[in-house]
């Protein structure tokens, strides 16, 4: 038996040995086509590489594409484990030719390889052609020796396939496998064709015209091919069988179904276990591939996906989390092609535990409500839109969910009263929405929200993706277009750019469409808490509303605020181990260049601390671990030890980011905090780590400035030049700097100690003693002294005092235009002065106020030091009172 993954790998080889590049399958989320929810066929990482927007190395490529069809007008769910070939998730093999080869060597390839690589009896095999396309019918006669009766014509859209309304198109040929008669069935065409006898295995397309607007094809300059043949198609037909789920690969996920239920894949149980190994390669790939659960967009299709499962799990009598302990198996059967999902298992597993776990409580009251719900209904009734909403909005049951639990009960669900119900809550949504404080601003984007879905942001995955403009503000209006020159905000479906929120700088890049407007993004903003607002500037070109739009994040600068990013958790966690559990975070700003972290601690950090501090950031980041990335509940978030950020607002559901080992137990890790930033996928991405300032910024909190990679080495780097500079002025090596400066210090208060008594000397008169007059009934002595300090004051005031009991003395240092006064008063003399009330006579003069001390020595300053000699005049006056 020929295993899905040596068909998988058939395949490939088989192109690659006719000069075909194979390129790895594109993540599930379109990065070149905004219209759609997920990738749903191999053509589309293509697309634009067909309509010659984009050139590739290569001409000829062969890939096995990942595909979704769970959402928008290509949703297989409902019907997923009840019939043989429908799936949320499938690969579709793929070759195409890009303007190289064309319809001969198309129908060549395809028939080599089924009939000669495959062995498929080529008896077994007929085609369809569009009616009018002679010459793709006389290439099978040719080629493969068919005949007339196993060529069939089709006349219908079926055989004709079209990019758009308007672009590349061109006829098909299909490939089908006969099971033979004893299946029920007609070829295509005929009133029999969905019996299961006939099944197709492989579509060609002949991309050979461009569809006007007016209706008419002309031929293309360089016509194309694009095939797609699904891999668990061919796998049954390869497999001798009729069910895709009776493949090796899905017999082995169900069977890792069956041995964790206890419950065998048979009657009314084998749908059940069908779904649950079905949505578990969907959800799984789309974690895998950036997609979170969530209540909106792509992560709302996951969410009802993985609940859909979980529902049929619940029914075959599974209690603890089902899904999850099934990913090791799927890893098993399909990391080899896909190594994603063996970088995000851990993540994969983490997901659908914590959903699985949420969802349990949730769906035993919600089946309750619906059971006692349905038994108000008669047979085939209809259940209320409020009951269903209520189910919706209360237990978290999307709802398909509802109707296919319905479904097998003979009853519908009233889809208007749901939508109006859904209307309504919108409504008292927005009456209560607060804002954030601006009123213009915040209504603009609330009036955008409203009219439109929140903005769906693909940045944890790409960092290019087209996303289709949904409103764009000029000036604080909105507009419908704006021209080149002219700065805007603009909003998208979806966006690589990362909106400006818990710490982290909004992402900076550039855009473009099709037609020609080129802009520069500027900055990112959150718009009415949801939309990715781009602050951007039209260098070229016009943008419209509705217009698609290639979007490119400055991968560079987005590099460097995730190394910054993650820094500032290592730092956390490691000034928590080393400075105390009061440490926590107070604040903190991730731009590309540097961040800052303020946290609270009410002393300094000593220049010891940030060294221990700094060398384990370091040496976490040396063991160079992934960056795990979880998404669960936030109360189990904090339960399992995750920080919560400062300030920071988070939703029911939260990131949980968790980075290097724990030294003294591997299992822990050493930082686990919740972010919904940006961050490195692995420690060592930060490269090194630097702290550059510390210090002080409110009470009770500090603020560490630091910087990493190439920031950090740039730093350093700096940092070394200027000590080889100074060691180059001070003419010795660097390893001696510091004691020569050691030295130099020295040197230099010892200089400053003899400048200082220099300078008392001179102004004491050349070393005499001031000298001292009666005034009244004191011994007055006062001087003015130039650039002396005024602590210097203190000794003059002493030896003036100490001197003669009944004495008064003021003295003032100048310095800078600035004056400081000191008097004091001996013991026989307070009886009749004090000091502070004759320092503030000589204050008010120097144009100061205030000033005081003890009754016996008082000292004060003002700021006009030419009026020092005056000062010393009013003392004295105020003396001979």
């Amino acid at each position: 038996m020929t295993s899905v993954n040596d068909i998988r790998q058939g395949f490939l080889d088989f192109f690659k040995g006719r000069d075909h590049e194979i390129v790895p399958s594109a993540p599930l989320v379109p990065q070149n086509d905004p219209t759609l929810l997920f990738v749903n066929a191999g053509m589309v990482p293509f697309k634009n590489v067909f309509t010659g927007a984009e050139k590739r190395p290569y001409d000829r490529a062969t890939s096995s594409q990942k595909c979704v069809r769970a959402g928008g007008k290509h949703n297989d769910l409902d019907n997923v484990g009840y019939t043989a070939r429908h799936h949320t998730f499938f690969e579709m093999l793929g070759n195409f030719s890009f303007g190289d080869y064309f319809k001969e060597q198309a129908i060549k390839n395809a028939w080599d390889l089924l009939t000669r690589d495959f062995g498929l009896a080529p008896e077994k095999l007929l085609v369809t052609v569009y009616h009018t396309d002679d010459e793709a019918a006389e290439l099978w006669k040719k080629i493969a020796g068919l005949g007339d009766d196993r060529i069939i014509r089709i006349p219908t859209s079926d055989n004709f396939w079209s990019m758009g309304d308007t672009g590349p198109c061109g006829p098909c040929s299909e490939i089908f496998y006969d099971h033979g008669p004893s299946i029920w069935g007609g070829p295509p065409g005929s009133p029999e064709e969905d019996g299961d006898r006939f099944i197709e295995i492989w579509n060609l397309v002949f991309m050979q015209f461009d569809q006007q607007a007016d209706g008419e094809q002309l031929p293309l300059p360089k016509p194309s091919i694009d095939t797609g043949m699904g891999l668990e198609r061919i796998a049954t037909v390869l497999q001798g069988i009729h069910n895709n789920y009776d493949t090796d690969l899905f017999k082995t996920i169900i069977n890792a179904s069956v041995e964790l239920t206890g419950r065998k894949a048979a009657g009314d149980d084998l749908p059940a276990h069908r779904v649950i190994a079905d949505h578990l390669r969907a959800s799984s790939f789309l974690i895998a591939d950036g997609v979170t659960p969530s209540n909106e967009g792509r992560g709302y299709v996951l969410r009802r996906i993985m609940r859909r499962a979980m529902r049929y799990a619940h029914g075959l009598g599974a209690t603890d989390p089902l899904l999850a302990k099934m990913v090791p198996t799927l890893v098993k059967e399909m990391g080899g092609a896909f190594p994603e999902l063996v970088r995000a298992q851990s993540l994969i597993t983490d997901t659908l535990r914590v959903e699985e776990e949420r969802f349990a409580g949730l769906l035993d009251r919600g089946l309750k409500l619906l059971s006692s719900e349905t038994a108000k209904l008669a047979d085939g009734g209809t259940l209320p839109g409020e009951a269903a909403f209520k189910l919706y909005d209360t237990y978290g049951f999307p709802l398909d969910l509802t109707e296919d639990a319905l479904r097998r009960e003979g009853y519908k669900v009233d889809q208007a009263g749901f939508d109006d119900a859904m209307k309504h809550q919108k409504e008292m949504a927005r009456a209560a929405w607060s804002g954030s404080g601006d009123a213009s601003t915040d209504k603009i984007w609330f009036d955008v929200l409203s009219d439109t879905a929140p903005t769906e942001f693909i940045g944890y995955v790409h960092e290019t993706a087209d996303g289709q403009v949904t409103a764009i503000v000029v000036d604080g209006e909105p507009v419908t277009e704006a021209k080149a020159g002219q700065d805007i905000q603009f909003v998208t479906n979806q966006t690589p750019f990362y909106g400006e929120s818990g710490g982290q700088s909004g992402d900076a890049g550039t855009a473009f469409t099709e037609d020609g407007a080129r802009l520069t993004i500027k900055d990112t903003k959150k718009g009415a808490g949801k939309l990715h607002v781009h602050h951007a500037h039209i260098d070229e070109g016009t943008l419209k509303v509705g217009q698609a739009v290639t979007l490119a994040v400055d991968s560079e600068r987005r590099a460097r605020i995730k190394r910054n990013h993650s820094a500032t958790h290592l730092l956390h966690a490691a000034l928590r181990r080393h400075l105390g559990d009061h440490v926590t975070q107070k604040g903190s700003f991730v731009g590309p260049d540097n961040f800052r972290f303020d946290f609270s601690h009410n002393q300094g950090v000593s220049r010891d601390e940030l060294n221990v501090v700094e060398n384990e950031v370091n040496r976490v980041i040396r063991q160079n671990k992934d960056g795990v990335i979880a998404v669960m509940p936030y109360d189990d978030a904090i339960e399992a030890g995750a920080m919560a950020l400062f300030g920071e607002k988070y939703e029911d559901e939260v990131r949980v980011l968790r980075l290097g080992d724990d030294f003294d137990d591997a299992r822990r890790p050493y930082s686990m905090e919740l972010c919904g930033g940006t961050h490195v996928s692995r420690a060592g991405d930060i490269g090194l780590f630097v702290v550059t300032s510390e210090g002080a910024v409110a009470s009770g909190i500090r603020r560490i400035e630091a910087t990493t990679g190439e920031g950090a080495l740039d730093y350093l780097k700096g940092q070394a030049a200027v000590a080889a500079n100074a060691a180059s002025s001070l003419k010795v090596s660097i390893e001696k700097l510091p004691e020569r400066i050691e030295a130099l210090s020295e040197e230099r208060k010892r200089l400053e100690k003899e400048l200082l008594a220099a300078k008392k000397k001179v102004a004491m008169g050349g070393g005499s003693k001031p000298a001292a007059e009666t005034i009244g009934n004191v011994v007055f002595t006062g001087q003015v002294i130039d650039g002396i300090p005024a602590k210097e004051l203190r000794g003059l005031l002493a030896d003036a005092i100490k001197a003669n009991d009944n004495a008064v003395a003021a003295f003032i240092a100048t310095n800078d235009g600035k004056a400081s006064v000191s008097v004091g008063v001996g013991p026989a003399a307070l009886d009749s002065f004090t000091a502070p009330d004759l320092v503030k006579i000589a204050v008010e003069v120097l144009g100061g106020k205030g000033g005081g001390g003890k009754p016996d020595q008082a000292h004060g300053g003002g700021p006009d030091a030419d009026k020092a000699d005056d000062a010393i005049a009013a003392i004295k006056a105020k003396l001979s009172e």
